[in-house]
């Protein structure tokens, strides 16, 4: 089963056939074992992983930590249900350390994410204090590496 995972973590558009191969399995029993992953959740859903840069140049993704409040009867799990909500996030964590949840998002520009900071996240009851920090370049995504390897641009003078 942990195979299975972790090629699927590599490549989800792998067919059946193939990870049967892989596997040494049956087409059947790979089927079976994705149908009983995805039934009963431990496979949420599948993704593609983009680079942000090629495919919107004005994108940009941040990560935002925040200091929140405890709610009674449900700790931080209201506070992060309703954060994730929010069309513009990405993912939603509980965070040991000096801040409780971390944040993705991606927005149209530096100025979208400010206000989305601003009006959305620090006017929530329970958010005490943000922290953002901006992407600047991803190297690797989810086991993927994003950039492509850097060519030697000094030449060779002679």
């Amino acid at each position: 089963m942990k195979k299975l995972i972790a090629l699927l973590k590599q490549n989800a558009r792998l067919s059946n056939a193939e990870l049967a191969n892989m596997l040494g399995r049956t087409e059947a029993e790979v089927a079976a074992q994705i149908a009983e992953l995805e039934q009963s959740g431990v496979i949420r859903g599948y993704s593609v992983i983009v680079d942000e840069e090629r495919a919107d140049r004005d994108a940009v993704s941040a990560y935002i930590e925040l200091k929140i409040t405890p709610q009674p009867d449900c700790g931080f799990d209201e506070l992060a249900r309703i954060i994730s909500g929010f069309e513009e996030v990405e993912s939603v964590t509980l965070m040991s350390g000096g801040y409780d949840l971390g944040i993705t998002i991606t927005g149209s520009g530096l100025r979208a994410i400010a206000g989305f900071v601003a009006q959305r996240l620090a006017t929530l009851d329970g958010v005490l204090s943000t922290r953002t920090h901006f992407v600047l370049k991803r190297y690797k995504e989810k086991g993927i590496l994003i950039q492509e390897e850097p060519g030697d641009e000094r030449g060779v003078y002679l």
